[in-house]
């Protein structure tokens, strides 16, 4: 009607009036029979979403076609061949902007109480930050109020997302939060790399702001971000490396439906592979430990509750080779990940003998019980490459024994290598934690001591990559990008704590390196299947040959046995010593 009003310059008769009106029926006609068609065979949307401003345009657009071909053979048109168009576009719009304020009054409707919630900006308004503004907007119960964003890219500057808008960049922090009042700046890049999250916390807190973090996208991989996902910073989050097992794929078909055994599940390493494990829906998973209560806590993480009735938990002892023989007859598994070991170096390189009857033994007794599995993997360390520590040398044989089992079973027999585990129990993190905490100065063995470090989500990525890539024989070596300094570690953390803490440097202990490596001499760095982890053959080594160890004499005289047997090379196609031995 109002096509025609204007068409006629609003200058209409009675008789037009009226055939405008009923030309103005019959297309209403035409949209409501249109969306109740559209609606029983394609559904309907939510009123205002965005499926739905595209059904009404289609709806529209039928009806708009319907009355132009019925318009158009007529000699007499009773309106003009112009109302359905103008009228059409006219529609459309009132049934857009009646929408868009609903949403609006919807939307204001859902954003938390500025006089609830703390006022915060958001640094990162890439998908991170989108789904994480969306998630704070529509709940009125959120803890925090979205007030504005904070972006680098020039291009989002004055952009509003969700009626918030961009402020600037990572130089406008301090003005960002002057003029919105915020209290809280939360850097919601989900891949950021330590120097940015350094450099936005410092800029934060000298405004007097909190500093929140989302998580890296590692974590959400099963789900949407969201306001739960808002975190205190942690120090992996301040690590001078990126984190790289976002850039590690997975396939967890080699694992699903299959009887797994994890060794020392309890642990650190062994619970949170336990945990990856679960989700890739294996047909069966054993964790073995002889820690009782180690494994009353990962029942308890796993299955939140912890009765300790399930067959899936083994208490057994690897010292014990006729128990680990008759779990591995009984159980039959397919899958095995050694993660079991003695690994403080400084109690070991006292006491070597508990190293020979866990690390070294241990492991050959599993290796024993492992003649039919498909696949072991056995995890290694960094001090197994040119070691000088008696948890090096016990590492460095089980690498040669594995590469052995390797050569002479029918299954697929690797080891992983990798740095130092962030937050894992005993770790360097852990013990500045707790010392902090207690008022205590830090403790640094060197000024200017590196060590590779990693998260445990990372380790156990790499444990489960190699058991799908890795071959006989080898030893898999993440790139695990610059080591770290711990004394910058330790500063770090006395820095978060804000507390005065003191750093005292104790000496190096000994077995222990100023720096780290990776590769061992001679080793040589070759990555022929993924560009992150190398591939190092491995000698192999006798079992015989460790037989003759006895943990019950001098410990100078173990070591010098160790060092023995990490020294001896020996030919892969006859298993016999040979004549050199590789140098350190």
């Amino acid at each position: 009607m109002a096509a025609v009003w204007a068409r006629y310059e609003f200058d209409l008769t009675p008789d037009q009036l009226a055939k405008a009106v009923g030309v103005g029926v019959v297309a209403a006609a035409l949209h409501l029979g249109g969306m109740a068609v559209r609606r029983r065979y394609a559904g309907r949307h939510p009123l205002g979403s965005l499926g739905e401003i595209r059904g009404l345009a289609a709806t529209t657009a039928v009806t708009l076609a319907l009355l132009l071909l019925a318009l158009a053979p007529l000699p007499q048109r009773p309106v003009p061949a112009s109302t359905p168009v103008v009228g059409a576009a006219l529609a459309l719009l009132l049934m857009f902007g009646t929408r868009s304020v609903y949403r609006h009054q919807r939307d204001r409707a859902l954003r938390p109480r500025a006089a609830d919630a703390q006022k915060v900006l958001l640094f990162g308004a890439g998908s991170a930050g989108e789904g994480l503004l969306r998630s704070m907007v529509s709940d009125p119960a959120s803890a925090y109020l979205p007030v504005g964003l904070l972006d680098d890219d020039p291009g989002k500057r004055d952009l509003r997302i969700y009626g918030v808008r961009v402020l600037g960049g990572r130089h406008d922090v301090a003005d960002a939060v002057r003029r919105t009042g915020a209290s809280t700046l939360i850097l919601s890049v989900a891949n950021a790399d330590a120097d940015l999250v350094r450099q936005i916390r410092e800029a934060t807190l000298a405004t007097g702001a909190a500093f929140k973090v989302v998580p890296p996208m590692r974590e959400l991989v099963n789900h949407r971000i969201t306001v739960n996902d808002v975190r205190d910073l942690q120090i992996s989050d301040l690590l001078g490396r990126r984190q790289v097992v976002s850039d590690l794929t997975l396939d967890h078909d080699g694992l699903r439906g299959r009887r797994i055994l994890v060794t020392g599940a309890g642990g650190s390493i062994g619970s949170e592979l336990c945990r990856q494990i679960m989700r890739a829906d294996p047909g069966e998973l054993m964790m073995l430990d002889r820690d009782e209560s180690a494994l009353h806590a990962l029942q308890m993480s796993l299955a939140g509750r912890a009765l300790l009735d399930s067959p899936d938990l083994i208490l057994a002892d690897l010292r014990d080779d006729e128990a680990i023989r008759r779990i591995f007859q009984e159980r039959r598994p397919e899958i095995v990940f050694h993660a079991a070991a003695l690994k403080h170096l400084t109690l070991l390189q006292r006491h070597p003998g508990e190293a020979v009857k866990t690390n070294v033994w241990g492991t050959l007794n599993v290796l024993d019980a492992c003649r039919d599995v498909a696949r072991f993997v056995n995890i290694s360390t960094d001090k197994a490459a040119d070691p000088i520590s008696v948890l090096g040398y016990s590492k460095r044989i089980t690498e040669r024994l594995t590469a052995h089992a390797g050569a002479n079973h029918p299954g697929t027999f690797l080891s992983v290598r990798f740095g130092n585990v962030l937050s894992s129990r005993g770790s360097v993190v852990t013990a500045f934690q707790r010392q902090i905490e207690a008022g205590l100065p830090v403790t640094v063995t060197h000024p200017d001591v590196t060590r590779y470090l990693m998260t445990v989500q990372e380790a156990v990525q790499l444990v489960l990559q190699a058991a799908a890539i890795g071959r006989d024989g080898e030893a898999l070596v993440l790139d695990m990008g610059e080591p770290v300094r711990i004394q910058d570690l330790a500063r770090e953390m006395i820095d978060r704590a804000q507390n005065p803490t003191p750093i005292v440097f104790t000496g190096l202990r000994p077995g222990e390196k100023l720096h780290e490596d990776l590769l061992g001499t001679g080793e040589v760095d070759v990555r022929p299947l993924h560009p992150l982890i190398s591939h190092v053959p491995v000698p192999v080594l006798d079992p015989i040959e460790v037989v003759g160890l006895d943990p019950f004499d001098d410990p100078q005289k173990v070591i010098a046995h160790l060092v023995q047997l990490c020294d001896r090379a020996v030919d892969p196609a006859d298993d016999r010593p040979l004549d050199v031995e590789l140098s350190h």
